[in-house]
């Protein structure tokens, strides 16, 4: 098997190899590639590019492998698989300045920076990838507060398609920097991430919850106290799920308070208390660390089907009022709704990749099933969107199942996409990196 790669040092696993079942697929979703390509060193992922490239097969970048569509993987295609450049080091003491390989997870990213009392933005989940997260954004626990992942980047390194190494900053190569913040994949493999991390300490971090008969009520004042509440409080209010009664299930106000003061945490936590009828309160002061939890990994046969969209303020009154209908009635997604604005908003809109600054709200739906049971609730699916379509924008990657151009024009506006298809054409002119939410390059 070392031959098919000539001097890479990594691991190559091939269909007979035991472990191919699992190397082949992601967490969320099935695969049969030609070979799984494991580097140990940059040098390695420059071979396993360059050979990919000459070889004219599908490539996959995997790095962490819970992308909805699949992105980690392919049929009958080269995969490059990140798992063992996974380190984590603070090279800067003085400025906090973490250098993580594009391997890692968020779980053994937050677990590592503990013992130093740092944190980074990030998203909500522990196996979740650095790179996979903070390309297409990083909306998580301390989003309001310390705005997106990739708000904290501060350089990467990136091995283009042409199998060179190059370094990405504000000084070095910046339109380059300016596109991975956002642009997902589609310019290289990030083999390293530097971020700037922040001090932190144990957050207050649980959930509040109110029964379904008052999500219609409840829901609009949650969002709009979340307008005026302190930065350092994010939330996300979840109603319709299966699991708890679908359309009589709860809505759960999961929350996280960014500080270990009991008296200005309960300030901040209060106001939503007091929004209804409280059946269970479980907010407790919590290691950061230990606040993400474990993804999903679905039975055999089981997929997901999710779908996302933001909100501006003045559509707020609406959308809500539209989920809410929608989560009490059967055969409803699973709904999540999640506060942004913030530090988000304080960034300028065309300083990243990341085309939707302003938005208040970003909402998702999800529903879980074998293909014929999604197939069979597409319609009714469908028939939600087009309520809600006059009233809301866009798309968060990280939160979509499908890779359509549809989906590719929600994420990215025809400015951002267009800057993104000049910064592609120099990177990658033969859309050798392709398995994402795709920018075809400038013609």
């Amino acid at each position: 098997m070392s031959a098919v790669v000539e001097g890479f040092a990594g691991k190559i696993v091939g269909p007979e190899d035991p472990e191919y079942d699992a190397a082949s697929r992601t967490v969320l979703v099935g695969g049969s590639p030609a070979y799984v390509l494991r580097p140990e060193t940059v040098e390695d992922v420059r071979k396993a590019v360059r050979y990919a490239a000459g070889s004219g097969l599908p490539l996959a970048v995997r790095g962490g492998g819970h992308a909805f569509p699949g992105f980690g993987t392919n049929d009958g295609g080269v995969v490059i698989d990140l798992v063992d450049l996974a380190g984590i080091e603070l090279v800067d003491k003085d400025r906090h300045i973490v250098r993580i390989g594009g391997g890692a997870t968020w779980g053994q990213v937050a677990a590592a920076l503990a013992p130093h009392g740092l944190a980074i933005s990030s998203g909500d989940t522990r196996s979740v990838g650095v790179g996979g997260l903070t390309l297409t954004g990083g909306i998580g626990w301390k989003v309001r507060k310390y705005g997106l992942a990739l708000d904290s980047l501060v350089a990467a390194e990136v091995v283009t398609a042409a199998g060179e190494v190059v370094r990405a900053s504000a000084d070095e190569n910046p339109e380059l920097f300016w596109a991975i913040r956002g642009g997902g994949g589609n310019f290289g493999i990030v083999t390293a991430f530097e971020f700037a991390a922040h001090p932190t300490t144990d957050i207050h971090f649980g959930k509040v919850v109110f029964a379904a008969t008052e999500i219609a009520d409840v829901l609009p004042r949650w969002a709009e106290y979340l307008r005026t509440a302190p930065a350092e409080l994010t939330s996300i209010a979840s109603f319709a799920n299966p699991f708890l009664g679908g359309p009589e299930a709860p809505l759960e106000i999961q929350l996280a308070y960014d500080g270990d003061d009991a008296e200005l945490a309960a300030r901040a936590i209060d106001p939503i208390r007091a929004l209804g009828t409280v059946v269970a309160d479980e907010v407790a002061l919590t290691p950061y660390a230990e606040v993400l939890v474990d993804g999903l990994v679905p039975p055999p046969g089981i997929r997901f089907e999710t779908r996302s969209a933001f909100v501006d303020k003045d559509s707020v009154p609406e959308v809500l009022r539209i989920l809410a209908e929608a989560g009490t009635a059967q055969g409803s997604p699973v709904i999540a709704v999640r506060s942004v604005g913030g530090a988000v908003a304080q960034v300028a809109d065309d300083a990243t990749a990341y085309a939707h600054r302003q938005a208040e709200l970003m909402f998702v739906t999800m529903t879980v099933g074998p293909p014929p049971v999604l197939e069979a609730t597409r319609p009714a699916r469908q028939q939600l969107w087009d309520r809600l379509s006059p009233n809301v924008s866009g798309a968060y990657a990280n939160f979509l199942s499908a890779a359509e151009d549809a989906d590719v024009d929600a994420v990215y506006p025809a400015k951002t996409y267009e800057r993104l298809a000049a910064v592609k054409r120099e990177y990658d002119p033969e859309n050798v990196f392709s398995g994402n939410h795709n920018i075809r390059p400038a013609s």
